[in-house]
């Protein structure tokens, strides 16, 4: 194992803000690999799932967690209490406000919350999506954020255009305690690989569906084994869990052409994940009311 160099640091931040801010694209992009999954879709992000980055100073780990919301099942709670127990946590936060979107009720509510954890934790506030914004607006954004919170620094970025992310970087590493890396030099998280699998399925079948929907949706994978007698195949069969009937109609689509095309677009990233071709075998299971059943929701992994 290669020598450290003095004053390397080694520690554990996260991104948070409203549903939709940017958290798990930038999270991607900085990890240099997507191990989280994205979507328009609001409440995507259903686990703490961690990031690696590798710098020859330090390891830096990214929390991606899902936004912070007003919960309306149990599931919507416990999503909340995973992103305050991360908080906790953590050395640096980074808090996300899109540039293109004025600071509503969502972001102001965040401030509020960040603003009861521990004064020893500092805060980032991280500017996101600042292609998409005109430079009037990115100023607007810029002063709207000084008002929700005594941030540490205050930083413009774009994700897509890889704008100020090695700045965004060292402002968050300067934070870390100094230490020995955490992670083996080469990982880039350390989710097991079913999870990540399971995730993009659900991502694909997000894409397209009606509003009401993408919280209903869950995946589990049920087996995930080499095909026997090739060493170049893995045979992934994966259940995809709704709430209702009629959205097993949705997921379906016109003679199961939805289904088919959620395949083919899971197939191609998880192919791109594990470097492997994988043979994928989706079904939709019915499983009622799921997000407001303890018991459900312990089977389904929250």
């Amino acid at each position: 194992m290669p020598e450290l160099p003095a004053g390397h640091r080694s520690g554990f931040t996260c991104f948070v803000g409203r549903p939709n801010a940017g958290k798990s694209t930038l999270t991607n992009v900085l990890v240099g690999s997507k191990i989280a999954i994205t979507s328009s879709k609001p409440q995507t992000t259903r686990h703490a799932i961690r990031g690696i980055v590798h710098r020859p100073d330090a390891q830096l780990i990214i929390v991606d967690t899902p936004g912070l919301h007003r919960p309306r099942t149990l599931l919507g709670q416990r999503l909340n209490d995973l992103v305050y127990a991360t908080w906790s946590e953590v050395d640096v936060v980074g808090f996300c406000v899109p540039a293109n979107e004025k600071v509503g009720p969502g972001d102001k509510y965040i401030a509020q919350e960040l603003g009861k954890i521990s004064r020893k934790t500092p805060v980032i506030g991280v500017l996101t999506k600042t292609d998409l914004a005109r430079p009037e607006q990115i100023a607007e954004q810029l002063l709207a954020m000084q008002s929700l919170l005594d941030f540490a620094e205050i930083i413009p970025v774009s994700a897509h255009q890889e704008y100020q992310l090695d700045t965004l970087t060292g402002l968050l590493v300067e934070r870390l305690p100094e230490g020995p890396q955490l992670y083996p030099g080469g990982d880039l998280t350390d989710e097991p690989e079913q999870t990540l699998v399971a995730e993009l399925i659900r991502e694909a079948a997000l894409e397209g569906v009606r509003d009401e929907l993408p919280h209903s949706i869950a995946v589990t994978i049920e087996e995930m084994l080499p095909r026997e007698g090739r060493d170049d195949m893995l045979d992934v069969h994966a259940l995809l869990y709704v709430e209702r009937s009629s959205q097993k109609g949705i997921v379906l689509g016109h003679q199961g052409q939805r289904l088919k095309q959620v395949g083919m677009t899971a197939r191609k990233h998880i192919e791109a994940l594990l470097g492997t071709k994988i043979y994928l075998d989706l079904h939709i299971k019915v499983a009622k009311d799921w997000q407001r059943d303890p018991k459900q929701l312990r089977r389904l992994g929250f």
